[in-house]
């Protein structure tokens, strides 16, 4: 019975630790059929998932997302208009299969810039990213040198081009999160989404797609996608689908939903050309990373302007010395619902070397890390919220503390010093010297006057008065006046300095 009641206690002590334990949060994972993937806030750049994001694999028609980057920078620069007409070359359909994505468009057809770019997002056409190439650099393997130069100024560390379309290539590969890059760089560019998100173009040439109109082919936003109508995904914009066996299906996209705004970007996934799926596992997987996040993250207001953080001493202050540190600006975070407000851990950190008055309101004087189960959610700066006057007496009691500090004046107070004590030194010499002077001439003095009294008294015992010499008082010698010559002869720190002898 005694051992019943204690293990009864024991595992009510068990149950009373692991409910003061700090709780974990950590959100199931999507499940997904693609190899990899990413999902990423476009306000904060925040990755909210992630699924081999640096593996490098064929991007396949992902590639073409590039290709009309570089096309719309140069539109942008004024090399070319739209309207600008271009003539396929007789390379414009190198590399390309019976089977490739193509809008039919053979060498010496001429038609518009504009035409080629919604030939290369809507229908992923292979030839039109070619003809582009050849149009903005000179040469298709010219403009593939573009594309690589500009994957490595955008920081893309996993990225390499060796075509302008995405064919299986050795050497032509990228990764989840690289795409990502990529794609935020285009879509600062507005006509960049504005293709991405058009439903059916009509081009102007009769030559593409045989006079029919083009039909965008991601599944998410189009109806008349080649993939069907059953994926269509409500707040879903852009951006680029993509396919060859080697890399599976592919899906670049955006989603918004109240005040989020993410990216999602899924690679090898399944379909009818790749496996036994009757299903195109790149807009499920694309729908399911989706629902995941916006079901289970939202945006907090966590802190405010007003809201004082804390209180840091200034070095020669006015008044109390203290600054009153605020965030710079509100701060609102992307966060998994199931983290409680109060369980955010602040991490201050103040700019130490900045403390020193003085300081004009709104300068940045610290910061504060929120995390939360070692997750980091966001850093916010502080600054003061008002300015700091300087005190005088303060800076100059600061300014001589400086200057007595200083090498060279500790040297030179060493010497003066030293100066210092050699002249009392000297004076304290001069002194002694002069009343073992004076005790002298007092002596000689006395001595000399003890003679004629004796001579005197002797001259009257023989009753022989001599003639009276008048007795003349000799007065000591001006204390002043005697051989400096001869004192300094003397030993300058002789026997009897110290003595007083």
């Amino acid at each position: 019975m005694k051992k019943i009641r204690q293990l009864t206690l024991f595992v009510i002590i068990c149950l009373l630790f692991s409910m003061a334990a700090p709780a974990a949060f950590a959100l199931e994972a999507p499940q997904l059929n693609g190899q990899a993937a990413i999902v990423v806030d476009l306000d904060s750049g925040k990755i909210i998932y992630e699924l081999n994001k640096d593996e490098e694999r064929s991007p396949a028609s992902l590639t073409k997302i590039m290709t009309v980057l570089l096309t719309l920078e140069r539109l942008e620069r004024g090399d070319f208009a739209l309207s600008d007409m271009v003539t396929a070359g007789a390379d414009c359909r190198q590399g390309m299969g019976e089977d490739s994505s193509s809008s039919g468009i053979l060498p010496g057809v001429t038609l518009s810039v504009e035409d080629l770019l919604y030939c290369a997002l809507l229908q992923s056409a292979n030839e039109a990213c070619n003809i582009l190439g050849s149009f903005v650099a000179g040469s298709i393997t010219e403009f593939v040198d573009l594309m690589n130069q500009k994957a490595a100024e955008l920081g893309c560390e996993h990225t390499h081009f060796a075509n302008t379309n995405g064919l299986t290539a050795e050497g032509h590969y990228s990764s989840a999160y690289d795409l990502y890059i990529i794609t935020k760089a285009a879509m600062q560019y507005p006509l960049f989404m504005q293709i991405a998100n058009t439903q059916s173009y009509q081009a102007a040439s009769p030559a593409v797609n045989n006079g029919y109109p083009i039909s965008n082919s991601n599944a998410l936003i189009s109806a008349g996608s080649i993939y069907g109508s059953n994926y269509l995904y409500d707040g879903a914009s852009g951006v680029k689908t993509g396919y060859t066996r080697a890399a599976g299906y592919c899906l670049v996209s955006t989603a918004q939903r109240g005040a989020m705004s993410v990216m999602a970007i899924v690679l090898g996934c399944d379909g009818q050309l790749n496996s036994d799926s009757k299903e195109y596992w790149n807009f499920i997987d694309s729908r399911t990373l989706y629902d995941w996040t916006f079901d289970n993250f939202s945006y907090r207001n966590i802190l405010s302007t007003t809201e004082p953080i804390t209180r840091v001493n200034v070095s020669l202050a006015a008044g109390d010395g203290v600054a009153i540190l605020r965030p710079a600006e509100d701060l609102t975070l992307l966060m998994p619902n199931e983290v409680p407000t109060e369980s955010i851990v602040r991490s201050i950190t103040v700019y130490e070397q900045k403390l020193v008055a003085p300081i004009a309101a709104g300068t940045v004087l610290g910061e504060m890390r929120l995390s939360a189960d070692g997750v980091i959610y966001g850093t916010v700066k502080l600054v003061n919220s008002s300015s700091i006057e300087l005190s005088r007496t303060e800076y100059i009691k600061t300014r001589i503390h400086d200057i007595l500090s200083n090498g060279w004046v500790i040297a030179a107070g060493c010497v003066i010093g030293f100066i210092l004590l050699m002249y009392i030194v000297l004076v304290l010499r001069y002194r002694r010297l002069r009343q073992k002077h004076l005790r002298e001439v007092r002596r000689a003095e006395q001595q000399r006057r003890a003679e004629r009294e004796r001579a005197y008294a002797k001259a009257n015992s023989a009753k022989q008065v001599p003639k009276k010499t008048p007795i003349r008082r000799t007065e000591p010698d001006d204390p002043d006046d005697f051989d400096i010559d001869a004192i300094l002869k003397d030993d300058f720190f002789d026997d009897d300095f110290f003595t007083g002898e």
